[in-house]
């Protein structure tokens, strides 16, 4: 989730908790006290218009921003030498990995995302709350997001986040078959299919704060 390179991670949240202080003048967030959190990360799959809905029970959490963990896509093979541990610790599973708009092999996010209730932002000028219910008898989770906002108000567009799964057995979906040349992504651009892989692209939902409870 690397940010433009005019715009250091520390000035985004900087402009980005500017922004929420704008913003909590409005009927939203009025009477809401928010507790500051390190950015967060929610990789969603739901229809870009909706503002509720269920499957939430599919979305993960990165709790750690995958981006300066990451590895390189030119760097597989060192990855595979060190028995797929990242420098950073994270193991890489071959058969469920994952990219980013930049070419990075990311740690995978946390299945599923726990229940409650996180402040999201594309960040720029959307906020909502994000409501992710219990899971139902049957393990499903509903969720929905304050405002009239929808998944792709809430979307940070410049995240592309891809995840690969084998279309036949164990290992026939490798990150040596990405093309790495297709990086880094333009505006609009999903990320490459892969050769003897399954592709889900996923949206990305920046999360910056979390309900006080009075």
């Amino acid at each position: 989730m690397l940010l433009p390179l005019n715009l250091t991670r520390r000035q985004w949240l900087t402009s980005a908790f500017a922004l929420f202080l704008t913003s909590i003048t409005s009927p939203m967030f009025s009477q809401t006290k928010i507790r500051r959190i390190q950015t967060q990360y929610i990789a969603t799959i739901a229809p870009a218009g909706a503002t509720s809905g269920t499957g939430a029970e599919t979305w993960g959490i990165w709790t750690v921003d995958p981006g300066p963990i990451g590895v390189w896509l030119r760097f597989y093979q060192r990855l595979q030498k060190a028995g797929n541990i990242a420098p950073s610790g994270w193991r890489f599973d071959i058969d469920d990995w994952w990219l980013d708009e930049n070419g990075l092999i990311m740690k995978a996010p946390e299945f599923p995302i726990p229940a409650g209730q996180y402040y999201v932002t594309n960040g720029e000028e959307n906020i909502s709350l994000l409501t992710v219910e219990q899971p139902d008898a049957e393990g499903k989770q509903a969720w929905s997001l304050s405002d009239d906002k929808t998944i792709e108000d809430v979307t940070h567009g410049p995240c592309r986040s891809a995840r690969y799964t084998p279309e036949a057995g164990s290992g026939s979906c490798s990150p040596k078959d990405a093309n790495r040349a297709a990086f880094p992504l333009k505006p609009g651009e999903s990320p490459p299919l892969v050769r003897g892989c399954d592709r889900k692209q996923y949206a990305v939902l920046i999360v910056f704060g979390l309900p006080i409870e009075s």
